[in-house]
């Protein structure tokens, strides 16, 4: 048994509310301290599970230590400033990249988008990233992923990649994530991305979006195919100053 007080400190950082037929759990805020070039900025964390069972906030303390949650990667969102009440707030949706995110591989720009789209909602001075956890590979899973990379090896793209190991070029749902952000802000939003896939989710599911910033940059040797196929066959939208290997931001969150 968690002791009686655990729970009552516990408790009230915890938020429950469906999404679609399951539950999910929101736990936060947490003061997150990161480093973006050199200078620390205070974040505040939330992280998130899902459960096909309602509970309470007591009852669902009691279960961590049974649940095996290290076995399955939950999801987390980083908001900044006045997220809820600012009148402008950018969000990015990112899917998690094991490879580029933590080992800072060049074979993609998840890793540089991670860090830029954090230092650009830092100089907007309110906004929130949603760190996807289920969607490694847009949405395969990292096995898999390792899989679609050893065909990338032998001269396919990321979309055939994954088509000839039997999933779709993109399998990446947002429900989730859009219920949180619900949770967190109504007033609109302007998304960090190039992906019109991730700004017809949002829109669809009647968010107050109200604009796109694109998010181009560390275009290499070893991505450029990656890139350009993202424009060429994913629809991702370029612009012709990014896509020179310019960064583009919002104006008053340049350097």
């Amino acid at each position: 048994m968690i002791n009686s007080h655990i729970i009552q400190l516990l408790a009230p950082k915890i938020q429950t509310f469906p999404s679609g037929k399951e539950f999910i759990y929101l736990v936060g805020p947490i003061k997150l301290p990161v480093n973006l070039d050199g200078e620390t900025h205070t974040f505040q964390w939330y992280s998130w599970m899902k459960s096909e069972k309602a509970m309470e906030s007591g009852e669902l303390i009691e279960s961590l230590a049974t649940a095996e949650l290290a076995e399955r990667q939950q999801s987390s969102v980083l908001v900044y400033g006045e997220f809820a009440e600012a009148q402008e707030a950018l969000i990015r949706m990112h899917s998690i990249c094991h490879t580029g995110d933590i080992f800072g591989s060049k074979r993609c720009d998840c890793g540089f988008q991670l860090e830029q789209s954090m230092k650009m909602i830092a100089a907007h001075g309110a906004g929130a990233l949603f760190y996807l956890a289920n969607h490694e590979g847009r949405g395969i899973g990292l096995f898999s992923k390792a899989m679609a990379y050893l065909l990338q090896e032998e001269g396919l793209d990321t979309v055939d990649a994954n088509l000839q190991l039997g999933f779709t070029d993109d399998a990446r749902i947002y429900d989730d994530a859009i219920a949180v952000l619900r949770a967190l802000r109504t007033a609109p939003v302007t998304l960090i991305t190039n992906n019109p896939r991730k700004l017809a989710a949002l829109q669809e599911a009647g968010l107050n979006v109200g604009g796109r910033v694109p998010l181009w940059g560390d275009r290499s040797a070893f991505n450029e195919k990656y890139l350009q196929t993202k424009v060429s066959r994913s629809g991702h939208l370029a612009e012709n100053d990014a896509w020179a290997g310019e960064e583009t931001l919002l104006p008053h969150a340049q350097a």
